[in-house]
């Protein structure tokens, strides 16, 4: 049996909180720059293709964390251990290297249970498959706050987390030192209940929801900026809410879109799409991907398997349509520049069986346009992104 332990927050008070994030170029860029994504292209098709199932495990989809550009400071246990984490809509548990970690976690800071007065050992394991290697360890309970030690801070007492003994690969070059999944229980591994989902049900935020904001990308060599509000609207940074579209499945945060076009190519297709803060990259249908890409004046890389275009291109506005309204990803968001003279066209394809999401909108969209996720009534809302 497994006893939980109920604390007094001294702000017990429902609240919003806004999240500062940081930003860090993605790994994918800084390795398509320093000619080295081939190789790591090489070593993650091997890695997914060995691949094997273990029937006594539960198994989250393979998840690539070489795209992802925000994280955020979280803490875990008391006192507070920190840690600078992504933070992810594209899955529900939150996942922290332990002290038993020794592959792949060197220079990064480890949660250490015995030095919590809070933390709850349940010896449960537990295990997700990462397309840079598998993730293992134990699940625990503790007390999660959202933001450093040195912020304000969203206080989650009793809340689930994944103590790993082994990481992905990817812990060894990346900055990260854990993800924080922001998806519903339902795509949690072993169906635990995700903080926020926790903090929710314990009435600590003002509203179920919360919305993020990418602000754009500086010019080369310069940093953005970012911040997500959980609780409220985030009314400093996003207009009003355009619209809302409701979840078809309440996994991820996903639904319909239609309508892709940009200059010459139209399509009339209804694609089930998803947004995902961990992707700073449009990933689509290849047939829809290869269409954009050469309306836009994109060129396919063998090499490292993206398009490239000149710098300078502004073919328009990839449109789409949501619900009952139009939006747009204007060409200073789905530019991306990678050195003096090199610039990416942020989209990639991706593989599709006819089901589940057939389209990730990523950092593209999401710097054109806030999110508003609506975890009580099960939507998401767009505003336009005033900066």
């Amino acid at each position: 049996m497994i006893t939980i332990l109920l604390f007094l927050v001294g702000s017990s008070t429902a609240a919003v909180l806004e999240h500062q994030l940081v930003w860090k170029e993605s790994r994918m860029v800084q390795m398509i720059r320093n000619g080295e994504y081939p190789a790591y292209l090489e070593y993650r098709d091997r890695m997914v293709a060995a691949r094997t199932s273990n029937l006594a495990t539960v198994v989250q989809s393979a998840t690539d964390y070489v795209y992802y550009e925000y994280m955020g400071n979280v803490t875990v246990g008391t006192p507070d251990q920190n840690f600078i984490v992504v933070l992810d809509t594209g899955s529900a548990n939150l996942l922290i290297p332990g002290t038993n970690c020794t592959t792949y976690c060197e220079n990064k800071r480890l949660f250490n249970e015995k030095e919590s007065i809070t933390y709850v050992a349940t010896n449960k394991p537990w295990q997700i498959k990462y397309a840079s290697g598998d993730a293992y360890g134990t699940l625990g309970i503790d007390t999660v706050k959202i933001g450093g030690s040195l912020e304000t801070q969203l206080v989650i007492p009793n809340s689930y987390l994944g103590v790993a003994d082994t990481v992905g690969s990817d812990f060894k070059w990346s900055p990260k030192e854990g993800v924080f999944g922001l998806a519903f229980t339902d795509l949690a591994v072993d169906n635990i209940t995700p903080p926020l989902i926790n903090a929710i049900n314990q009435g600590l935020l003002d509203q179920p929801i919360f919305t993020t904001w990418f602000g754009q990308r500086g010019a080369l060599g310069t940093s953005a900026s970012g911040s997500f509000t959980y609780g409220g609207l985030d009314r400093t940074h996003c207009g009003p809410v355009i619209g809302y579209a409701p979840l078809t499945n309440a996994r991820h945060f996903q639904f319909q879109a239609t309508g892709f076009s940009l200059g010459s190519y139209q399509s009339t297709t209804t694609y089930e799409v998803i947004t995902d803060t961990a992707t700073s990259f449009l990933c689509g249908p290849q047939a829809a991907i290869d269409s954009l890409a050469k309306a836009a004046g994109a060129t396919w890389d063998q090499t490292n398997q993206v398009y490239n275009i000149p710098c300078g291109t502004d073919a328009g506005p990839i449109k789409m349509k949501i619900g009952a309204f139009n939006y747009v990803i204007r060409a200073n968001n789905y530019i991306l520049q990678i050195d003096t003279n090199s610039c990416l066209f942020a989209a990639i394809p991706q593989s599709y069986a006819g089901f589940g999401p057939a389209w990730i909108l990523g950092g593209p969209f999401m710097r054109q346009y806030c999110n508003v996720h609506d975890i009580g009534q099960k939507r998401v809302g767009f505003c336009l992104s005033l900066q």
